[in-house]
């Protein structure tokens, strides 16, 4: 049982050794930034959203994303607009040197933008993955939607929502009071001096020039530490765990069945610890677990191992908590739950979660239905079973094989147990070798037995104490 644990044990010390812990360091009162660079893509979101519950949780006194990017996903920028838009925290962008495209979206779901001397912002225009057109349909659809998400982003934060709108949408013109800023027939592109001219006593789009994140807090006059938070790399991964959270759920639920079918093997405990460890491992990357998780699954599995060991015969109830908590502690890690939320969560959040539990669950049962009709019938199997009940010495095949009525094996009797008895296998009275089973308790080999009762062919033993 052993190597169930192991594995467990060494990837989140792994982890706790890692820079992905540098997001619990926050405290209360600090200034985060956070660089997003290179492509809008869902690691970026899974970065962001890890370290911004971690802010939140802290009580940070802001938020500053300092950005170089060209774009990336659209689906990614939604889901970061969203993630930012949600957020009770003072946000900034620091476009440090670009905000291109998908960038330029994420920057107007902040509240404040500062930009470079040399930076842009803006021609956020639809494209295909290949870089080439949409399609006049395709296009006239995606330009409708975003333009109205990006309007209510705008006007949320403060922006002019125009000024989000001609980002993406080349028909749209830009003007204030009697002067047009932007006309109909391009792309809006600003560059730090436009982006920052003051337009009837309010700068057009971003607050001030900043040459650093350092001059942008002391321009904002934020007061606290200054703590950056760097990607650990990890995203990546975390984004293909948590699309195989059911496969490893599946993997994990089989492994833990055969490591108690098949005692003497220890190769499917050991992958379905690291099943349920990169399963809590990725969730964390991504931001939807803590530690809290891990701990409630752990106290779930002594209490099923306590119901098998030390109470098999008294009560169900500690087996039963055990697996509620087991399996609570997985539902609970995939559910996307925020800082300040209510403690249950609602049913748009539970609807993911529920369907992949249910999936693996499901999925396990039927598998382990078919193993316990087929595996048996396996060579390896028996090869397992053999090398665990056989103990060392002379071969049993020397025993004489031999009926043995229940009479001759009567209540009381006293013999010696030849095989560990699991809960079945052999005990010997007198000069014969009998199928015995015990009353749910294992008894290693060599142990003195006394039967308690026969039916038929059914000889119950227990551990003899005289």
């Amino acid at each position: 049982m052993k190597n169930f644990f192991l594995p467990l044990l060494a990837i989140f010390c792994v982890l706790n050794a890692s820079p992905a812990q540098s997001a619990q360091n926050i405290q209360k009162g600090d200034v985060v930034v956070v660089p997003l660079q290179g492509e809008v893509a869902p690691s970026m979101f899974l970065f962001l959203r890890r370290v911004q519950k971690s802010a939140e949780s802290a009580g940070a006194a802001a938020l500053i994303l300092e950005m170089n990017t060209y774009g990336g996903r659209l689906d990614s920028a939604e889901q970061i607009t969203n993630l930012l838009n949600r957020t009770q925290l003072p946000t900034y962008t620091f476009i440090n040197t670009n905000a291109g495209s998908a960038g330029s979206l994420i920057a107007l779901a902040t509240r404040h933008i500062y930009m470079a001397p040399v930076s842009a912002i803006g021609a956020a225009a639809p494209v295909l993955a290949s870089g080439d057109d949409l399609g006049v349909t395709a296009r006239d659809k995606t330009i409708s939607y975003w333009s109205a998400l990006i309007r209510g982003s705008a006007t949320r934060n403060g922006h002019n929502p125009d000024v989000g709108e001609a980002f993406m949408n080349k028909e749209k013109e830009v003007k204030i009071g009697e002067r047009v800023i932007h006309s109909k027939g391009s792309l809006l592109t600003l560059n730090a001096q436009e982006a920052t001219e003051a337009i009837e006593g309010k700068p057009l789009l971003a607050d001030g020039i900043a040459d650093s994140v350092g001059d942008l807090v002391k321009k904002a006059a934020l007061q606290g530490s200054v703590v950056k938070i760097e990607p650990t790399g990890f995203e990546r991964i975390a984004l293909w765990i948590t699309a195989l959270a059911p496969l490893l759920l599946l993997v994990g639920i089989i492994g833990a069945y055969l490591e108690f079918k098949i005692p003497g093997a220890s190769l499917p405990g050991f992958i379905a610890a690291i099943c349920f460890a990169l399963f809590f491992l990725g969730h964390y990357l991504a931001g939807l677990a803590g530690w809290e998780v891990v701990g409630v699954f752990v106290l779930g599995v002594c209490l099923v191992l306590a119901e098998i060991f030390f109470f098999a015969h008294s009560t169900i109830l500690v087996g039963v908590i055990g697996i509620c908590l087991m399996l609570g502690s997985l539902l609970w890690a995939m559910i996307d739950r925020y800082p300040g939320q209510t403690f249950f969560p609602t049913g748009p959040m539970l609807r993911v979660p529920l369907v992949n539990l249910l999936v693996a669950i499901l999925a396990a049962l039927a598998a382990i239905a078919i193993l316990a009709r087929y595996l048996p019938r396996t060579s390896v199997y028996r090869r397992f079973i053999l090398s665990a009940d056989i103990p060392a010495g002379p071969s049993l095949d020397t025993a004489p094989r031999e009926f043995v009525p229940t009479a001759a094996v009567a209540p009381g009797l006293k013999g010696l147990a030849v095989t560990t008895l699991r809960p079945s296998g052999k005990a010997r009275f007198g000069q014969h070798v009998v199928d015995v089973v015990t009353e749910g308790d294992f008894i290693p080999a060599e142990t003195p037995v006394a039967v308690i009762s026969t039916d038929g062919m059914r000889v119950v033993v227990k551990t003899s104490t005289s």
